[in-house]
């Protein structure tokens, strides 16, 4: 099981977008060199908010190339990067990843996923309607989150456009992502 990074993003600043680069850095235990949300405690505004004191397990975001050819689909029109996202793949289903699975990016590179992005309205700030798209109910009324998902690095290194993806599910049994 595996797939590929299509585009990786980064920001300095905070804003909702981050711009796509032609690599970045991920250091172990704090996320992507440069990022506004690197760091061992919460970068997220509302996060630091509530609690500055919470560890960061938002450090790099992940988001599946596939969604924007689905939200496209209902038209909208969303890009790498678009969505604050870090690292854009194509080829793994994301969402369906149990919390602890690590993610080989590259080279070196190791992230272990810690949970569903918790979307917010400024995606509806960004295209009116999009939230509805990426925030839904399944067949038995359950929210279902599509919006990517969170991980922390665990090794750092290099990671690029074009970068393969290998997965190493944690022991059973398996734990659902939930939101964090």
């Amino acid at each position: 099981m595996g797939g590929t990074v299509t585009t990786v993003s980064s920001n300095g600043e905070y804003s909702f977008t981050k711009p796509n680069r032609e690599s970045i850095t991920l250091l172990a235990g704090l996320g992507v060199l440069g990022d506004v949300h690197a760091g061992v405690t919460v970068k997220h505004r509302s996060r630091i908010a509530q609690d500055p004191t919470q560890p960061n397990l938002r450090q790099v975001h992940l988001i599946h190339e596939e969604l924007f050819r689905e939200v496209a689909e209902a038209g909208f029109d969303v890009a790498p990067g678009d969505l604050g996202e870090n690292i854009t793949t194509t080829g793994i289903d994301l969402l369906a990843l149990p919390t602890g699975t690590v993610l080989r990016l590259g080279e070196e590179a190791e992230v272990e996923i810690t949970g569903l992005r918790n979307p917010c309205l400024q995606i509806d700030a960004f295209q009116d309607g999009l939230l509805k798209q990426v925030v839904g109910r399944d067949e038995q009324g359950n929210i279902v989150h599509r919006a990517g998902i969170m991980s922390i690095v665990r090794t750092g290194g290099v990671v690029m456009p074009g970068d393969a993806i290998a997965v190493e599910l944690p022991d059973g049994p398996h734990t659902p992502l939930e939101r964090v």
